[in-house]
């Protein structure tokens, strides 16, 4: 197979510090093109990708009059899933997922920093080498209900749904690609540092990168299988 061959998938961005980051190790045999509908990049039909990975951003995923494309966005995702198209989405991601999907989305308990996770379902392709329990990165102030006909995934102690599978499409709200240079990053960008200090004060939000370094060969090694069965899944699609 040359590089031109390569199946194709769709990463979503919303803003600039929030990219696909680990997730783009497990994707060598894929041809990824990066897609910023926000920035007036209009998204591509659905035959021309093998699947998506759709990441986070602080906006809501009803705030459609100061951002009109999320609303194509969602109707974009609603076919995808209906064509059993793979969709990972992340945070806001997972939010417009399930939005897409008739699920309520709405203010919730806001949730930043490393807190564990529950894990229901250890044979998840994705999901399942995190169960039943792990620290994983947390940084989201809308949850969501579990679209109906999807499978319940993940909670924490603030979020009954952290994580769903529907079809071949998963929301994940929590995010399973941070390591400690995604936190470093995002202590560049001063809306998370904003972010950060309103929940966790100044010592909470200094201590981050620290924490993420503490954590990240446990969390590399139980998110990457995880991440190169998603990539598998979009190739053989």
């Amino acid at each position: 197979m040359t590089l031109d061959e390569r199946p194709t998938l769709l990463a979503i961005q919303h803003v600039p510090w929030e990219g696909p980051h680990r997730i783009l190790d497990a994707c060598g045999d894929l041809h990824v093109k990066t897609c910023k509908p926000l920035a007036g990049q209009p998204l591509p039909a659905h035959d021309e990708v093998a699947g998506t990975v759709v990441m986070g951003g602080p906006m809501n995923v009803d705030e459609v009059d100061r951002f009109p494309a999320l609303a194509a966005e969602r109707e974009w995702l609603a076919e995808a899933v209906a064509r059993e198209l793979p969709v990972l989405g992340i945070c806001l991601g997972a939010q417009l997922l399930a939005r897409a999907l008739g699920a309520e989305v709405r203010s919730g308990e806001r949730e930043i920093g490393f807190a564990p996770v529950e894990v229901a379902d250890a044979d998840d392709p994705l999901l399942g080498g995190l169960a039943p329990r792990t620290e994983v990165l947390h940084w989201h102030g809308d949850c969501f209900d579990l679209p109906a006909g999807a499978e319940h995934l993940a909670s924490s102690e603030r979020t009954a749904c952290q994580a769903f599978r529907a079809r071949n499409a998963w929301g994940v709200l929590f995010h399973p690609e941070a390591d400690f240079a995604l936190v470093e990053a995002w202590m560049e960008a001063p809306t998370m540092v904003a972010e950060a200090c309103a929940a966790l004060g100044d010592e909470g939000t200094h201590a981050l990168p620290g924490r993420a370094a503490e954590l990240e060969a446990t969390l590399v090694a139980r998110t990457a299988p995880g991440f190169a069965a998603f990539a598998e899944i979009v190739a053989g699609g």
